[in-house]
């Protein structure tokens, strides 16, 4: 999406736009921060009672309804730019810190209850769930016209936490 879109989009002028953030990485950030808030937010709704492994498919249950629904940002992971403003932006970095130790917590916990291969590092864990926020199977999926935005999210939960293997 171009600062044009975004300034149309929100029906102010682009140099209206630059007066709020002075960059479009700077803008991105905001964004990304706002989204760490809703992460947050959504986290502290789910109840004490569940289980490690069901937290953790809630969380991914999540990220890919907002990736089908067009509200999870698609950045480029090579943009070095948008990278050293996001690990400057201090609300990011916090959310994500916030998020990423819980997430990170539930891993372990899931590990040693034997319900995520232990042999499995828990960061690897983890940025594997955090892919599926941004992964294109669900967008393939949808493209195909087989499947409902729920049966493609419960296909892909499958293949991440119960494998490929047939049971």
């Amino acid at each position: 999406m171009t600062v044009d879109e975004v300034a149309a989009s929100v029906g102010i002028a682009k140099a209206s736009l630059y007066k709020h953030f002075p960059s479009k990485e700077d803008l991105a950030a905001a964004a990304m921060a706002h989204l760490m808030g809703q992460a947050q937010a959504f986290l502290n709704s789910l109840p004490d009672d569940m289980s490690p492994l069901q937290k953790l498919r809630g969380v991914v249950r999540w990220t890919m309804l907002l990736k089908l629904a067009g509200e999870m940002p698609s950045l480029p992971s090579q943009n070095s730019t948008l990278r050293a403003t996001l690990m400057s932006h201090k609300a990011y970095m916090d959310g994500l810190m916030d998020v990423s130790d819980r997430v990170g917590g539930w891993i372990e916990a899931a590990q040693a209850q034997g319900a995520i291969n232990p042999a499995l590092p828990a960061i690897a864990v983890l940025y594997t769930l955090y892919a599926r926020a941004c992964d294109p199977v669900l967008e393939f999926l949808r493209m195909g016209g087989q499947h409902t935005d729920e049966q493609i999210i419960d296909l892909v939960l499958s293949t991440c936490f119960d494998g490929l293997n047939s049971r």
